[in-house]
């Protein structure tokens, strides 16, 4: 987290426990306004509960989640949550699930609507306002999601495995389309994924966490120049960051050789 930035969310000490299984042991961190943080860690590890927590869905067994300085422990509607299935409604066009949010929380107004269609307009959705989601590909569809999120207007998303899904030509471009939206917008964004490259390509920090009980086990600063494209895959500052990262997550050498097979020496 850089000094210059205030701090926008605020973790602390937050632990959870079903029945007798401990889920989350006591975790901390704290996320600058602004920042990309991508979160990754085996399955289990317990992501998913920090997110459920954070979004004040579920009540911490210990802990604090502030924002902006303030408790909001067990309070929902604080922060736009994205989990990875996009949870359209079928019956509805991509401009009426954009606007869904407005309508949970009130009756959407011409205003909603217009806002809405120059948002999708912006972001590549332009020419699909009415088209309901059977139609739309699976990359379009999480756009809607996206937009749908941001329409709420919070400033703190939280996005689970929102890619995870998607073929790797489509998550790449997703990829790039979300880090527009988060230049345009400037949101606080977690972000959980289990892949290095993703959390590595998006992020200003990526947190590793440990295996369950799971806790902050190490965090890794992701000094690369922004904007990022395609080229940043193979740059040797990012391959050295992805060595460094598999190290922390697999808890050793992040390249061990692989075993001789019948296939090698042939020509």
């Amino acid at each position: 987290m850089t000094a210059t930035r205030s701090v926008k969310l605020e973790i602390r000490a937050v632990g959870q426990r079903f029945e007798r299984t401990q889920a989350l042991s006591p975790t901390s961190l704290s996320v600058a306004e602004g920042e990309f943080v991508s979160i990754i860690g085996p399955s289990g590890c317990g992501k998913s509960t920090l997110f459920n927590i954070v979004s004040g869905i579920r009540e911490p067994a210990e802990g604090q989640v502030l924002l902006d300085g303030a408790d909001v422990t067990g309070t929902p509607g604080k922060v736009g949550y994205l989990l990875q299935k996009d949870l359209l409604l079928p019956w509805q066009t991509a401009l009426e699930n954009i606007v869904l949010g407005a309508k949970l929380t009130g009756r959407v107004s011409r205003d909603d609507r217009d806002r809405a269609a120059a948002l999708a307009a912006r972001h590549g959705l332009g020419d699909f306002l009415d088209v309901f989601p059977h139609a739309l590909s699976g990359g379009m569809r999480q756009r809607v999601a996206v937009l749908r999120t941001l329409m709420l207007a919070k400033d703190v998303l939280l996005l689970d495995e929102p890619f995870g899904a998607l073929d790797s030509l489509t998550r790449m471009e997703m990829q790039r389309w979300l880090l527009e939206v988060w230049a345009e917008y400037g949101s606080t964004i977690l972000f959980v994924t289990h892949d290095v490259d993703e959390a590595l390509f998006l992020a200003d920090r990526v947190v590793v966490m440990s295996p369950r009980p799971g806790r902050v086990e190490h965090v890794l600063d992701v000094a690369l120049p922004r904007p990022r494209d395609l080229g940043t895959f193979t740059e040797p500052a990012f391959v050295a960051l992805k060595q460094e990262l598999l190290g922390n997550v697999y808890g050793g050498p992040a390249a061990e050789p692989l075993p001789a097979g019948p296939w090698r020496g042939r020509s």
